[in-house]
């Protein structure tokens, strides 16, 4: 039999194509939403876990502050308990000690008055011994150190405690609900009252404020017409370092920003330069810059971002004379990333410099008058040629051994500048 059913017309089958693709657009359009909100999600799950495992930390370091708020207790009860026995037995020495000054005063023979003598001479010795050993026992040195240092470590850390809580807290109002919900996050921390510390927190160190910068939750705030920025500070081998100032949420324990740049003033000698490759950070590069001079300073600008501008994520760009002596490598393009950049930021950079042949010399590429002045050079290797770099700007002091691999990894330019910051002179 034939099949009546009659034939789509080409108008027809057009609308229907169309109807097809547009509900494929859609649905194309919210799998796309979707794996969006899935990512925000994933990302909002990680910092949720962040932040639980800080709270783990934070709990464990409570009862850590209970434990030794307890073991300075038990102490205080046993000195206590000692003061006790001791006030006892002195009690008794006294009692007796009055005794016999009634004793002698109602003697009547000779012989009387003699065993009252040396009934009290006894008792007399051992109240001298009983005050002696009360001069060597009290106060237990170890009972009385233990509960200061402890009581000041607890009263720091409750003044350091924040007076609201996630429960008591006023609601946070979001003006854009169409944000990110990362970006909601930033917007809701940075709503909530900071601690501010000063840089004589930082010159004290004490344990509160130590145990907060090795967590990570001290940093340096900056604000600007653009909003708010923060470098965070941290604590390794005994020295603070300051990192860049890029936009990241606040930590709750802040400084602000021109404090901390007050003792970079005037003149920063130590700065240090994080390289990494293949994935990972490979090492720190400290630096010994030549105090007081502009391009010093700027160096010192570039590994702070105090004008916005930072040698972090930067790459290396080129190794001259490789293998040979006065071996050398470059970077530090902050504006273009390829060499082409790194135009100055200080308007005079004219100084004093001086020169140097040897393995860790520091640097300006093209001079203080080059329009590539804030590009940097590191020298690996002594030159033999008795000759000399100009425009040395400091000199590598420790980590030049980094700086050496980086130079023998296969390509220059996927070595980069993971971070970078100075160190702070308190």
């Amino acid at each position: 039999m034939m099949d009546n059913k009659p034939e789509e017309t080409v108008p027809a089958q057009k609308k229907l194509r169309t109807m097809v693709q547009e509900q494929k657009s859609s649905i194309s359009s919210l799998i796309t939403s979707c794996e969006e909100v899935l990512s925000q999600l994933g990302e909002y799950q990680g910092q949720l876990g962040d932040w639980k495992t800080h709270h783990l930390k934070l709990q464990d370091r409570l009862y850590a502050l209970v434990e030794q708020n307890k073991s300075a207790m038990q102490l205080l009860e046993l000195e206590d308990t000692s003061v006790v026995d001791m006030t006892t037995q002195g009690e008794e020495g006294k009692t007796q000690l009055q005794a016999m000054l009634g004793s002698l005063d109602t003697g009547n023979t000779l012989q009387e008055v003699d065993n009252t003598i040396d009934t009290a001479d006894g008792c007399s010795i051992k109240v001298e011994d009983w005050r002696q050993k009360c001069q060597e026992l009290f106060p237990n040195v170890k009972t009385v150190h233990t509960s200061v240092k402890v009581q000041e470590t607890i009263r720091e850390a409750l003044e350091m405690m924040t007076t609201e809580t996630g429960a008591t807290a006023d609601p946070v109002h979001l003006g854009d609900s169409a944000s990110s919900i990362m970006n909601k996050v930033q917007e809701i921390t940075e709503q909530i009252p900071q601690k501010q510390l000063t840089i004589e927190d930082l010159r004290r160190m004490r344990e509160p404020v130590k145990r907060l910068v090795e967590a990570g939750r001290v940093a340096a705030v900056q604000e600007d017409q653009d909003g708010r920025r923060s470098a965070k500070i941290t604590l390794q081998d005994g020295k603070l370092y300051l990192h860049p100032l890029p936009r990241q949420p606040t930590p709750d324990h802040t400084l602000q920003e021109s404090e901390v740049v007050g003792v970079l003033e005037p003149s920063c000698t130590l700065a240090f330069l994080d390289l990494g490759w293949a994935g990972s950070t490979r090492g720190r590069v400290t630096i010994r810059l030549t105090p007081d001079t502009p391009l010093a300073r700027q160096f010192v600008l570039l590994c702070t971002g105090q004008r916005g501008h930072t040698y972090r994520n930067t790459k290396l760009l080129q190794v001259w004379d490789k293998g040979l002596p006065g071996e050398c490598v470059g970077g530090g393009d902050y504006e273009s990333n390829d060499g082409w950049g790194g135009a100055p930021l200080l308007p005079h950079l004219q100084g004093q410099y001086r020169g140097s042949g040897r393995a860790g010399a520091v640097r300006a590429s093209g001079g203080p008058g080059g329009p590539k002045s804030a590009q940097f050079i590191i020298t690996t290797r002594d030159r033999m040629d008795d000759l000399q770099w100009p425009n040395v700007i400091g000199e590598v002091v420790s980590g030049l051994n980094v700086v050496k691999a980086a130079v023998n990894h296969s390509d220059i330019k996927q070595v980069t500048v993971v971070d970078c910051g100075v160190v702070l002179p308190l």
